[in-house]
């Protein structure tokens, strides 16, 4: 592959990891009520600011990782939020044999494969396209 374009691969591994997050967030502001239920019934408490406080993390960092600014930071604070989300939603273990166990499976590697992006992004930093300037060779 030729060199110049591994600054535009980079860009769009950043931008791909900023969607995910960005979508969720947004996601999470628009259904409020039903986000923060959920959350109380896995008996989390102050339900509603931890939807909140969640929605905010994802949109703000997202932000943050789409425009490549303190992309390490936003990185290392959604790396923190997915690891902790996965394991209190998504643990299929907890799960009796069948369709809710596997839906949990395939959500909790879903969230191992973006957090080896955020690795990436938290090691390899923003890239030539971003607004913290080049910090990094992705």
């Amino acid at each position: 592959m030729n060199e110049k374009a591994y600054p535009w691969i980079g860009l769009a591994g950043r931008v791909l990891v900023a969607a995910v997050f960005l979508h969720s967030g947004v996601g999470k502001v628009l259904g409020f009520e039903g986000i923060s239920a959920f959350i109380a019934s896995k008996g989390i408490p102050i339900s509603f600011a931890v939807a909140g406080g969640a929605a905010l993390l994802e949109i703000a960092c997202g932000l943050a990782l789409l425009f490549g600014f303190k992309v390490r930071l936003a990185g290392f604070l959604l790396a923190a939020f997915t690891v902790a989300a996965t394991v209190l939603f998504h643990n299929f273990w907890s799960e009796p044999p069948g369709m809710m166990r596997m839906m949990q499976t395939i959500m909790f590697s879903k969230n191992l494969a973006i957090l080896g992006g955020l690795l990436f992004i938290i090691g390899f930093g923003p890239g030539a396209f971003a607004l913290s300037g080049r910090r990094g060779p992705a």
